[in-house]
Order: C-alpha cells, then sequence, then structure tokens
C-alpha cells in the first residue's frame, strides 16, 4: 500500500486542544466582521438610490421607444390631479 494513503493519528494533548481553540476563534472573528459587513451594506442607502436610477432610466428609455405611453401617462396624471382637487375641495 503507498504511503500516502495511509492514515497518521496524531497524538497530542494540551497542543491539539490550543490549536483548536485558536482556529475556533479565527472563524468566530471572520464569521463576525462578515456578518457586521453585511448588516451595514443591508442599512446604506447606496442600494436604494441605484434602484431609484435604474427606474428612472427604465421609464427615460420606454417614454423614448413609446411616444405614445406619454400621452397616456400624462391624461393619467392630469386625471389623478383633478381627483385630488376634487377631494381637497369637499373636505
Amino acid at each position: 500500500m503507498n504511503s500516502q494513503y495511509v492514515r497518521r493519528e496524531v497524538f497530542c494533548r494540551n497542543s491539539c486542544h490550543e490549536l483548536r481553540h485558536f482556529w475556533e476563534r479565527e472563524i468566530g472573528k471572520q464569521t463576525f466582521h462578515r456578518e457586521s459587513e453585511e448588516r451595514r451594506l443591508g442599512r446604506s442607502a447606496l442600494r436604494k438610490l441605484r434602484e431609484e436610477w435604474k427606474q428612472r432610466v427604465e421609464t427615460k428609455l420606454r417614454l423614448r421607444n413609446n411616444p405614445d405611453e406619454t400621452e397616456k401617462q400624462a391624461n393619467v396624471g392630469q386625471e389623478l390631479l383633478a381627483s385630488l382637487a376634487q377631494e381637497n375641495a369637499e373636505h
């Protein structure tokens, strides 16, 4: 049998526990930093700003490609303003 396939058991006393404890701490630190970075990015306004700009660009492209839709949106906007003005007059 080839020597590279032989499993070698390592017997140690305190050093194995210390080594394991060291790596568990390092993994814990990395996990903490990764999670805190994810939370920070989640609170960031950058994602929201990107989404708003993306919607603006899509709207501009859609309106540029479909000029008829522009007229429909203008009519809907005028109707909405008229209904809001009517509601304000009633109150």
